[in-house]
């Protein structure tokens, strides 16, 4: 039997391999969400369906959901069905991770004619049919094609039924198909190099690796929490909505060996597709804790386990079938927010102040004119992010994703896959929250159809009425604004018309500050002006710098030639 050295590098070696897979997904994938973005996830599992190590590429969303979403599959389809060379499939939203647009392909690993573990992958696909990518169906069947767990091959065969009713389902069917493939295919390298692991080891299963793991991971978890004072705290978070604010709720307790979080209080569910199954809000629940309390932990079923995540059924974070449950993510990615004004009180000094949250996405759909000789509908997904909140002794990071991780899409691949041009795309002044740790910046963008096509915005925006607000003293930050070139104001959330000769300005939210704004370095006030993070008004305003200083720093940045986007 390998020795606790040997163990180690092959706790190692694995996190490797589903890194390895994760790459190649992005690599293979056509979605341009998950080559561009790494909406994603991968990881592999022992044969029980415990996840041992998750990929560093990829987000919370999707791999602390997946790792619930193994044992679905070992249920569903039965571990005496299971044969070398199957690959399962499922989008369903309370079995994988949350809403129909994200796919998750399970593969069984074999070994020496033995069935050893899963790997797994997820990723997010630009359309699955029903309304398109946004909040406006009633049920989740106005939302797309929903798969339940089921074979996508068997023994090596790909199932030809399944992808004829894939491909009359969907609004790009070559794309959704290609991904399909790129998933089984990044889980096939993962096994691949799992044997060889186990063949230079000269081990037969997982099964020691798997207890090395989860037993370490379990008492190094367990080590925090003992460690944390006990106690409990309440936090509150009022946000946007979409047919009336939303109020969440949420307790925190550090209870011996555990932490309790639950969301009794929260608002009830939305008529709109911004409800959150609870496998989503244990996702981000477990996310925000992780992050608070053992954070160099790697993730997997044993660390993650001493974190109890409850939700009232019914809630808005514990939406029940059949839900519209599409921008799950707009609430979802505001949880982690919420937990951590209570973990400021029992960890003070610890967590940032509130940021943008959740992802500032939008998609535009696309029709030619008649007559105009237009190549054809398109349907394009955009990724983008407002500002971070300051952290404790740090400002926050501008036009980044937190807590989601995922990338920002630049300007020239979003153009190439469909007929939209971005006119515009830059920090925003002034949105990241005034305080002794300035907030991360928002973005401002400006997009409309190219020549000859009629365009619908989807807009899956939060922090419109309700901005990211500081911590310990700091400003708020920057709310979110969207509107039409001429000034029109659009909704913060819905399928939305651009009409001819006008584009969409939306400016994303920044992130909180943190601590007394006058305890700021003045230094740092001076280089936020020369780099047009702030303006002269904002510096006067909200710093108290003279004008004597903001002439200075003027002057000094002409002659420097330093801009707003240096």
């Amino acid at each position: 039997m390998p020795g606790q050295v040997a163990y180690q590098i092959m706790w190692n070696r694995l996190i490797s391999i589903v890194e390895e897979q994760a790459q190649a997904l992005v690599r293979t994938a056509f979605s341009t969400s998950v080559r561009e973005a790494g909406d994603l996830s991968a990881g592999v599992y022992d044969a029980a369906g415990q996840m041992l190590a998750q990929a560093v590429t990829g987000t919370p969303g999707h791999v602390n959901a997946m790792a619930d979403a193994v044992p679905h599959f070992i249920r569903d389809i039965g571990l005496d069905t299971m044969r070398p060379g199957d690959v399962y499939l499922t989008n369903d939203p309370w079995k994988g991770t949350g809403h129909l647009h994200d796919i998750t392909v399970c593969t069984p690993a074999f070994h020496k004619d033995r069935l050893i573990g899963f790997f797994a992958c997820t990723a997010h696909v630009t359309d699955i049919g029903g309304r398109g990518f946004g909040a406006d169906a009633d049920a989740v069947y106005e939302e797309g094609l929903h798969l339940p767990i089921m074979r996508f091959a068997s023994a090596g065969t790909v199932d030809p039924t399944l992808i004829q009713i894939i491909r009359a389902n969907v609004r790009a069917p070559d794309q959704l198909v290609g991904d399909l493939y790129a998933l089984a295919t990044c889980n096939d390298i993962g096994r691949g190099r799992l044997t060889e692991m186990l063949d230079e080891y000269g081990l037969d299963d997982l099964d020691g690796i798997s207890d090395f793991i989860l037993d370490h991971s379990r008492r190094a978890t367990l080590d925090r929490i003992a460690a944390l004072p006990q106690g409990q705290a309440a936090a509150h978070m009022r946000i946007d909505g979409y047919t009336r604010p939303v109020d969440l709720h949420v307790s925190v307790t550090f209870a011996g060996d555990r932490v309790l979080c639950d969301w009794t209080g929260t608002s009830g569910p939305d008529p709109k597709g911004i409800n959150v199954p609870m496998v989503y809000t244990k996702a981000y629940a477990c996310f925000a804790l992780k992050c608070a309390i053992a954070p160099d932990i790697p993730n997997n079923a044993a660390s993650l386990a001493p974190f109890e995540v409850t939700a009232p059924p019914g809630t808005i974070v514990n939406a029940l079938h059949p839900a519209p449950v599409a921008l799950r993510h707009v609430i979802g990615h505001l949880l982690p927010d919420t937990i951590f004004g209570a973990l400021d009180q029992l960890m003070p000094g610890v967590v940032p102040a509130e940021g943008a949250g959740c992802l500032c996405n939008f998609q535009m759909s696309l029709r030619p004119r008649t007559g105009t000789g237009g190549a054809g509908d398109a349907e394009v997904l955009v990724f983008n992010s407002g500002g971070a909140g300051a952290r404790p002794s740090l400002d926050g990071l501008s036009a980044t994703a937190f807590p989601s991780g995922v990338m920002t899409m630049p300007v020239e691949a979003t153009e190439q896959v469909g007929p939209v041009i971005i006119w515009r795309k830059e920090l925003r002044p002034d949105s990241g929250g005034a305080g002794q740790y300035r907030g991360g910046l928002g973005q401002v963008m400006e997009v409309g159809p190219r020549a000859g096509y009629d365009m619908h915005l989807s807009a899956m925006f939060d922090r419109v009425e309700h901005p990211a607000r500081g911590r310990r003293g700091g400003a708020a930050g920057g709310a979110t604004t969207v509107a039409l070139s001429d000034g029109t104001p659009l909704r913060g959330k819905g399928r939305q018309h651009i009409p001819e000769g006008t584009r969409a300005v939306m400016g994303f939210p920044g992130g909180g500050g943190y601590g007394d704004v006058g305890a700021r370095d003045v230094d740092a006030v001076r280089r936020d002006l020369a780099l047009g993070y702030i303006t002269p008004e904002m510096a006067r305003r909200d710093y108290g710098l003279s004008d004597h200083d903001v002439q200075a720093v003027l002057a000094a940045t002409a002659l420097g030639g330093e801009g707003a986007n240096s």
